[in-house]
């Protein structure tokens, strides 16, 4: 299962869970990170510092740490055609 801090700036993952504490992942869900929400990586800041996401059209950072708690799965746009 990999986490948000594995994918590179402009990857789009959703949201299928968290590891860490019970005080980590609400604070994380107060900021809106739910499962099944979609989320991108907008960049990461130097030596392991922060990464910017965009998450329901904001821009939120977080520390490198807290990112490698959220679980996702790669995003896969699926056409209608």
């Amino acid at each position: 299962m990999n986490s948000i801090a594995d994918f590179n700036p402009g990857d789009i993952a959703t949201i299928i869970g968290f590891t860490g504490g019970m005080a980590l992942q609400s604070r994380l869900v107060e900021m809106g990170f739910v499962p099944g929400t979609q989320i991108r990586v907008v960049k990461h800041a130097p030596w392991k510092g922060l990464v910017e996401l965009k998450i329901r059209n904001y821009h939120v950072s977080i520390r490198m740490k807290d990112a490698e708690n959220i679980k996702v799965k790669k995003y896969e746009y699926k056409s209608s055609r």
